[in-house]
């Protein structure tokens, strides 16, 4: 294996997909005067949107919300498909100017921090050989889960079966399906989309889910934002309408959580007009949870309910015996005939890409860390992470985040400093798991993941205008971020970094 020789940026950019090339822009709006680079572990830019290529694939929140705040959206389609999502990555990306510093097909796997240097030295796998770049700051764009493997039950007797098996993750682009008999196991998000979009050629489609999951009809396209298009300039009506989701996923977020067995009623009413006469409503659409414990499901149009009604899909709420040689057999005895399987059975998560990360020569345990705002770990300097929300549309997060850095950027620029470090008192907070949602992806790797507190600034606040009020308003030096020129961490944060935090409970 060969290492090349190293250079120098002012920021590096972990990954190159929806967060990535947000970052980017903003830096170059923000931050004229700062060099950068993106490492993109992938062939493409685009993330998840590049990598996810199975049938109807599309977002499960609105691109008025998804969308980046300084580029708006304005095809019809607001719940939009996948293709659409990563043409709107690479415009944007194209009209920036950032693929000029993208660098594809460099994974990252190590960073060290050295204060007295005050820099990163980043390594990188390229083709075999090992890449090494030098970086002031440090900001991961990769989201948090495992690209190269999805989650993937032990269901018994899977060798038995004579017909194709894939995961959504890995969909290959020959796979044939028209008048082919399939069935999705799963009732999450990707599930609700492969299911109508498959059965519109396939011979028929049948999602086994071992318990349901809540699922809301909204329209595919936006009277109000088409009409507003119409009158005003393309970014006053798109900020307009985005306002507007915004205001409407907050408090419909925050009803289904003040007033959960309602919410769950007025969810069912709307399940139930939708699905065909006779449907037991209770046993296939009556999740165990409460709204918003998990990530509801977005049924663009209705289209889900709209298979169901036209006998073209089914729903089976059993879990799985084993499979057979012609499906699947279910525990109470009902057996699907299938000729291809499709495991919607989730996500692996991952913390910063996989990067092995060490602080001035000491390894770093993420789970002993606290998240300072959301987005920079206590003890870890010039370093933050983009983690877009879990009840409303990632970028808005993300967003917010990459102009807090760069205000970060500009304060040491100003002030001569060349260190930027959240420090945590000890005692001060207690630790409480990252993610608040029930989901199995997140509840099964959650204790590989940094902390967050149980008090401002260690609390992650899932709510986007007190976020804009404390990324944008609030000063930065709050006494818990502190800065520092090379050669020194503030404060309590030398100790932090040079012995081991206390061991954090990991989540139940």
């Amino acid at each position: 294996m060969r290492t090349t020789a190293s250079d120098h940026v002012d920021v590096l950019i972990v990954g190159a997909g929806l967060s990535g090339i947000g970052a980017a822009c903003h830096l170059q709006r923000r931050c004229p005067d700062r060099s950068y680079a993106l490492l993109e572990g992938r062939e493409a830019i685009g993330g998840t949107w590049d990598l996810f290529r199975y049938p109807g694939v599309r977002s499960d929140s609105d691109m008025h919300t998804l969308g980046y705040s300084f580029r708006p959206w304005t095809d019809d389609r607001v719940i939009a498909d996948g293709p659409s999502i990563r043409r709107y990555i690479a415009d944007t990306a194209e009209d920036h100017g950032v693929m000029d510093h993208v660098r594809l097909g460099h994974r990252v796997t190590r960073a060290d921090w050295s204060s007295e240097d005050a820099r990163w030295t980043v390594t990188a796998d390229h083709d075999g050989e090992t890449v090494t770049m030098t970086a002031s700051f440090l900001l991961w764009c990769s989201g948090y889960y495992r690209y190269d493997q999805g989650y993937e039950p032990d269901f018994a007797g899977r060798d038995r079966f004579r017909g194709t098996i894939v995961h959504p993750q890995h969909w290959p682009q020959d796979l044939g399906y028209a008048g082919k008999r399939v069935a999705v196991i799963g009732s999450g998000a990707t599930a609700i989309t492969l299911v109508p979009a498959m059965a519109e050629t396939a011979a028929h489609v049948a999602m086994v889910q071992r318990s349901p999951t809540y699922l809301v009809s909204l329209p595919g396209e936006d009277p109000l934002a088409t009409r507003l298009r119409r009158r005003l300039p393309a970014m006053a009506a798109y900020q307009a309408v985005r306002w507007k989701n915004v205001g409407m996923q907050a408090l419909s977020y925050r009803l289904c959580r003040r007033f959960p067995r309602a919410s769950a009623a007025i969810i069912r009413k709307a399940v139930a007009r939708q699905v065909p006469a006779g449907t037991d409503v209770d046993r296939h659409f009556r999740p165990r949870y409460d709204p918003w414990d998990q990530r509801l499901c977005v049924c663009p149009d209705g289209d889900f309910f709209r298979a169901l009604r036209d006998g073209t899909a089914s729903v089976h709420t059993d879990a799985i015996e084993s499979f057979t040689e012609t499906g699947l057999r279910l525990a109470g005895g009902e057996e699907i005939e299938a000729d291809i399987v499709v495991t919607a059975t989730g996500l692996n998560l991952l913390a910063l890409g996989g990067t092995e990360v060490s602080v001035d020569g000491r390894e770093l345990n993420l789970p002993e860390r606290l998240t300072y705002k959301g987005l920079m770990l206590d003890g870890v300097p010039n370093a933050a992470m983009v983690i877009g929300y879990t009840n409303a549309s990632w970028t808005l997060k993300c967003d917010l985040t990459c102009e807090y850095v760069c205000r970060i950027l500009n304060h040491m620029r100003d002030h001569g400093q060349e260190i930027a470090v959240p420090v945590a008192e000890p005692g001060t907070v207690s630790p409480a798991p990252l993610l608040d949602l029930q989901s199995g992806y997140v509840q099964r790797s959650l204790d590989e993941f940094p902390r967050q507190g149980s008090e401002p600034p260690w609390k992650l606040r899932q709510n986007y205008p007190r976020d804009i009020l404390t990324l944008r308003t609030k000063p930065l030096q709050d006494g818990v971020l502190r800065f520092a020129p090379a050669g020194q961490l503030p404060g309590a944060a030398s100790a932090a970094v040079t012995a081991p935090a206390p061991a954090v409970p990991a989540a139940a």
